[in-house]
């Protein structure tokens, strides 16, 4: 039986910057992708267990039949005082059961959410489905009509993009030939936080999911101590100017909202990623049929490991992103992206899926088909 943890990630004053292809300096994602925060984690893992240790343990992911460990993306949650935390999932990429043909009034409100706050994910994609009472809210809130008063809104829906905010920072960076200055500016993202009496408290922040194939204590404390030590140096760009740090809550229960979502749902027709996902291009080509609904990234970047010191550019590979939707579970496997000529060790991107079951509307079929 898996073994289900939930993580979250408080930076409380400290900004991020995580960085995506093409976006550039001057903007800043407000989250990390599974892929990104395993290489950070591995890298820390080593530099606290050693080079043996971290051999040993992705020697475990390359050879065992279940990998010792799945991780999602991370994600926002939002905790207003005195309440519950609210947990945001991506929405996939599929629409929910009962989500009606005519829907031009709402259309463009409901792309509008990429997030959804746990219990409507859960009613949406694995109870009840879409209501009328939805499509109305989503009516209301495209005429700015309605009492604001309905579930969705009740369950803070709409309030995605109010648990964090973007700035951009003015930085001088000064050539080293002859000293010349130019000013550039760089995109950070700050999470809902306040300082009563002095003490600075997360309102919002980030947490991810880690799925165990059984109990494994000894893996369990050394990947805690790994990521207490990475959230004192942070995680992702510009840790140097004090981006990137923070606490971890780690979970020894799930909260109720999430035990629903996990506890063997029946009748389930689909699996929704909720990390990023590669395999071999043979597995790919076999699970992706027109009952997919998917988005690719490329992922690439660079490593700092050369006997020169030298930036190295890895391997970049396509991988679906989360919210993607597949007909059977994805399973994934690590990547390896290891430069022409580096020798010094293996370099893996986490292509390792964690997905959960869905159902979703049936898709219709032309007549043209019969």
């Amino acid at each position: 039986m898996s073994i289900w943890k939930l993580v979250r990630l408080k930076f409380g004053n400290s900004p991020v910057h995580f960085g995506e292809v093409g976006i550039g300096l001057e903007q800043s994602s407000e989250r990390i992708r599974s892929d990104a925060l395993f290489s950070a984690w591995i890298s820390t893992y080593a530099r606290l267990f050693g080079k043996a240790g971290v051999e040993e343990l992705l020697e475990r992911f390359c050879s065992e039949s279940q990998p010792p460990v799945r991780m999602s993306s991370t994600f926002i949650y939002s905790r207003p005082e005195g309440e519950n935390a609210i947990y945001y999932l991506p929405r996939p990429l599929k629409f929910p059961i009962n989500y009606p043909d005519e829907d031009l009034q709402f259309f463009k409100e409901y792309k509008k959410l990429t997030y959804l706050p746990i219990p409507v994910w859960h009613r949406w994609y694995q109870g009840e489905g879409f209501t009328t009472n939805d499509a109305q809210e989503l009516i209301d809130k495209t005429t700015k009509e309605g009492t604001g008063n309905g579930a969705l809104h009740k369950a803070e829906t709409f309030n995605y993009g109010e648990t964090f905010k973007t700035e951009k920072r003015p930085k001088i960076a000064v050539d080293r030939v002859n000293a010349a200055t130019n000013l550039y500016h760089t995109g950070f993202v700050q999470f809902n936080w306040n300082q009563p009496n002095n003490e600075i408290r997360s309102l919002a922040g980030l947490y991810f999911l880690l799925e165990f194939p059984e109990e494994d204590k000894s893996l369990e404390t050394n990947l805690h101590a790994a990521l207490a030590l990475l959230g004192e140096e942070g995680v992702g760009g510009r840790r140097s100017s004090g981006a990137g740090r923070f606490e971890i809550e780690w979970e020894s229960s799930l909260p109720k909202d999430w035990q629903k979502i996990l506890k063997s749902p029946k009748n389930m027709t689909h699996h929704c990623a909720i990390s990023l996902f590669w395999d071999d291009p043979s597995v790919m080509n076999e699970l992706i049929t027109e009952d997919c609904s998917y988005e690719i990234q490329e992922r690439r970047g660079w490593i700092a490991g050369s006997p020169s010191g030298l930036n190295l550019r890895r391997k970049s590979v396509q991988m679906f992103l989360e919210g993607s939707v597949f007909p059977s579970p994805p399973l994934g496997k690590l990547a390896d992206v290891t430069p022409e000529g580096f020798k010094e060790h293996k370099i893996y991107r986490n292509g390792i899926a964690l997905s959960i079951p869905i159902k979703v509307k049936p898709e219709k079929i032309s007549s043209d088909c019969l």
